[in-house]
C-alpha cells in the first residue's frame, strides 16, 4: 500500500513538472510599457528608471513606449487592444480609469472589462499655487477675493477635465465664488501663463512648483492632498481651510490587457513591488521626488480606481466638463 502511494505521489510530482515545463517562459521577450505622456515627463522619468531595473530582474529588454494624445485614450487603447500574455503593460495614469470614462460620451474601450490591474506604484497631489501678485496668501483669502470679484480671478488647466479644472471647479462650487477657467496646450504653456501673471493661479505637483515657491516667483496657497505634504509641510490642505471636498491624488500604476492569466499578474506584481520597496529606488526615484509610494495589489488597486472613479464622477459633473 505504501509504494503505491508513493507511486502515485512520485506521478503526481511528474505530472506537475511537465507541465510547468510546457509552460512558457516569462518573459519570451522584450516586455512594452506604455506611457500615456511624452518623453521627460515625470510619469516617463519614473517608468524609465523602473523599466532598467525591471530589465535586470526579468533579463529582458523593458522598453518604454511613450503614446501621448487624446487624454491618455492613445495609450490606453494600445493597451486593452494588446495580447493579454504579460508583455505589453501600461504606466497607467489614474484619471484614465476614474475621470475619462465620465468625462467622454463614448471611449474605444472598457475601463473595466478590457483591463487587469497589477499594482498601484504610487499616488501623489499638487498644491494651489498663485501668481506672487494675487493679493491672497491662503484659501480663505483667495475665496473672500474671489467672492468681491465675481469671474475676475482666473485658473490655468491643461484642458477641460483635467486635475486642475476639476479641483478649481470644486473649489468654486463650494465655496460659492466664480472663477474664470482658462485652458492650455501643456503643462509648461500653463506654467508660463502662472508665471506672468496672464493667470492667476492653477494646481501643479510640490517636487516642480517648491523651488519657485522657495525663490517667491509663486506663492503656495493650499494642498490638494488628503494630508500635508512632507516636501512642503506648512501648506494646510484645502480640507483643513474648510473644503474637504476639494481632493484629488494623481496616481500611476501598472496595468495589462484583460485575460492576462492571474498567476503572471501576480509575478508581476511581487516583482515591481521589490524595486518600489529597494530603499535606494524608493528614496532617491519616488520620495524625493514627491511620489508616495503604495504597492496595492491587483484586487486593492482595482477597488481603489472604482471608489475613486465614483468620487471623480460627482466632480466631472460640477466642472460641467463633457467631450462628445
Amino acid at each position: 500500500m505504501k509504494a503505491t502511494v508513493t507511486m502515485l505521489g512520485c506521478a503526481a510530482a511528474l505530472a506537475l513538472a511537465g507541465l510547468a515545463q510546457a509552460q512558457p517562459a516569462w518573459p519570451s521577450k522584450s516586455v512594452r510599457l506604455v506611457v500615456p505622456l511624452p518623453p521627460g515627463s515625470g510619469s516617463d522619468l519614473l517608468a524609465r528608471a523602473m523599466a532598467q531595473r525591471l530589465t535586470v530582474q526579468w533579463g529582458q529588454a523593458v522598453v518604454v513606449d511613450n503614446r501621448p494624445g487624446a487624454n491618455t485614450i492613445v495609450a490606453t487603447e494600445s493597451v486593452a487592444r494588446a495580447a493579454p500574455d504579460g508583455h505589453t503593460l501600461l504606466f497607467a495614469l489614474g484619471t484614465s480609469f476614474t475621470v475619462n470614462p465620465h468625462l467622454y460620451a463614448k471611449l474605444p474601450y472598457d475601463p473595466v472589462k478590457d483591463f487587469a490591474p497589477i499594482i498601484l506604484i504610487t499616488t501623489f497631489s499638487t498644491v494651489l499655487v498663485a501668481n506672487p501678485a494675487l493679493p491672497a496668501n491662503g484659501v480663505a483669502e483667495l475665496v473672500a477675493l474671489a467672492r468681491s470679484q465675481p469671474g475676475k480671478i482666473s485658473y490655468g488647466s491643461i484642458g477641460a477635465g483635467s486635475e486642475m479644472h476639476l479641483l478649481s471647479a470644486m473649489l468654486a462650487n463650494k465655496a460659492g465664488i466664480e472663477m474664470l477657467h482658462v485652458p492650455y496646450k501643456g503643462i509648461p504653456q500653463m506654467m508660463s501663463a502662472v508665471l506672468t501673471g496672464e493667470v492667476q493661479l492653477t494646481w501643479v505637483g510640490v517636487f516642480s512648483s517648491r523651488p519657485l515657491v522657495g525663490s517667491g516667483r509663486l506663492k503656495a496657497l493650499g494642498f490638494g492632498g488628503a494630508k500635508r505634504s512632507p516636501m512642503m509641510p506648512e501648506v494646510p490642505t484645502l480640507a483643513e481651510s474648510g473644503f474637504p471636498e476639494v481632493e484629488m491624488a494623481v496616481s500611476y500604476g501598472l496595468i495589462a490587457p484583460a485575460a492576462t492569466p492571474r498567476a503572471l499578474l501576480e509575478r508581476i506584481h511581487a516583482d515591481v513591488l521589490k524595486v518600489i520597496e529597494d530603499p535606494e529606488f524608493r528614496d532617491k526615484e519616488m520620495l524625493a521626488k514627491g511620489y508616495e509610494p503604495s504597492g496595492l495589489g491587483p484586487e486593492a488597486y482595482a477597488a481603489l480606481l472604482a471608489r475613486e472613479s465614483a468620487r471623480h464622477a460627482v466632480m466631472v459633473k460640477i466642472s460641467g466638463a463633457r467631450v462628445e
